[in-house]
């Protein structure tokens, strides 16, 4: 008997170190934070039930806040030493996470997993890509188009935009719909509102569409002043000078999106305000970037997932990864309405492209083929406030915008120099 249950230990033993004990149903938490509006939680609940019904062994903790607090609380954990095993990404401020050193390696995992990144938008992976392998992976995107306001153009009279628009159609009908409607001397509905602070909505792809470039390959130089930049440049303050759009100080005065409150006949965006959009009650829809003088173009930007490099739960964080980037995981983000899933085989399906309501979905998709990656490079948040913050005096006009793009482009270029 004794020589019996001798046996029945050992193999047990061996069992376990062969990885098919009960050790790998131990009961696992894997914390996960992101930004995002209070209606997102719902839907990330309903992605981390759904991982747990599939996997017994691992409960997902998901924490949601908004932008600000988020990057707040997130550098406070870490610095604490208590960071969240999986945290959320934007794909421009990644090469600054990965460089400091707090983000895991997931390449061992995804050469476990061949395949496995085969499915996605290949413009979705750049950003995370590095000599080392990827230390970050898109969770989903956002291409950026023109909306615009059918009541509004109703109104007008205006036929409503179209796929073949240039720039200086845009800047036409926006002034065809800047009223003053009770006459009182104040504009009352713009033709045009969109952020001009930060690259991503309006002034990356006015750059590219009229020849011009953001930085250097090598990212040691800002080339935003130089050639057909400039001139996208000229033509984005002759937006705030003709009075077709508020300035960055006026639009602050009412709020985050004009368009949203019904002050703006038309804004680019992306789809993460489509929800918003349709929950004010809107009548909208969307057509592509306009054309440049040399051609069509918009942005590509991603949110993602990474995984602390002091994360307990490395293997189970990255099966939560691999759940959610997966088929039934991007369907269930498909719900959401807030982006475009990284899977080409969801967004080209009914789950993304019939979601509820007129709007032409596919316009975010067919975008894509003009579309370039936001910049990833180190030091990316400091070099975009210099630029924001410097170029808003003209957009306010109180400064000239020339000699301030040079003055911008010699501070931007500082940044770049010190985070070689």
């Amino acid at each position: 008997m004794k020589k019996l249950l001798f046996v029945i230990v050992v193999a047990s033993m061996l069992l376990a170190a062969c990885g098919g004990a009960p050790a790998a149903d131990k009961a696992t938490e894997v914390t996960f934070m992101m930004w995002g509006a209070p209606e997102e939680l719902a839907v990330w609940q309903a992605v981390v039930d759904d991982f747990h019904t599939a996997n017994p062994s691992i409960t997902v903790k998901v924490d949601v806040s908004d932008w600000d607090s988020y990057w707040t609380k997130l550098n406070t954990l870490i610095a604490g030493s208590t960071p969240p095993d999986v945290f959320a990404m934007d794909a421009p401020l990644f090469l600054d996470w990965q460089s400091r050193g707090a983000l895991m390696n997931l390449q061992p995992y995804i050469d476990k997993n061949p395949g496995f990144l085969d499915g996605f938008y290949p413009q979705t992976l750049t950003a995370y890509k590095t000599p080392d392998g990827y230390y970050g992976l898109p969770r989903d995107f956002q291409s950026i188009v023109l909306f615009y306001n059918k009541d509004m153009f109703d109104a007008a009279g205006l036929a409503y935009p179209t796929a073949d628009w240039t720039y200086d159609d845009l800047l036409t009908a926006a002034k065809a719909l800047t009223l003053d409607k009770d006459g009182d001397g104040k504009i009352d509905q713009f033709g045009l509102w969109t952020d001009t602070w930060d690259m991503e909505l309006f002034w990356s792809e006015a750059i590219w569409a009229y020849g011009g470039e953001i930085i250097s390959e090598d990212h040691t130089k800002t080339l935003i002043g130089e050639g057909g930049a400039r001139d996208a440049w000229d033509y984005i303050d002759s937006l705030y000078k003709a009075g077709v759009m508020p300035s960055p100080t006026t639009a602050g005065e009412y709020g985050d999106d004009l368009f949203q409150s019904n002050m703006s006949a038309m804004t680019t965006i992306g789809h993460w305000a489509v929800p918003g959009y349709v929950q004010a009650g809107l009548n909208f829809d969307v057509v592509p970037m306009p054309t440049g003088p040399v051609g069509k173009a918009t942005s590509v930007n991603s949110a993602g997932f990474v995984v602390s490099k002091d994360s307990k739960n490395p293997d189970a964080a990255f099966e939560f990864i691999k759940f959610a980037l997966g088929e039934a995981g991007q369907k269930r983000l498909a719900e959401l309405g807030f982006a475009i899933p990284v899977l080409k085989s969801v967004a080209e399906s009914d789950s993304y492209l019939k979601q509820p309501g007129t709007l032409n979905q596919k316009v975010f998709l067919d975008s894509i083929a003009f579309a370039r990656t936001k910049p990833v490079f180190k030091g990316y948040e400091e070099w975009a406030g210099v630029v924001g913050d410097g170029l808003t005096p003209v957009f306010d006009g109180d400064a000239e915008l020339n000699a301030t793009l040079d003055e911008v482009v010699k501070a931007a270029d500082e940044i770049l120099a010190k985070n070689k």
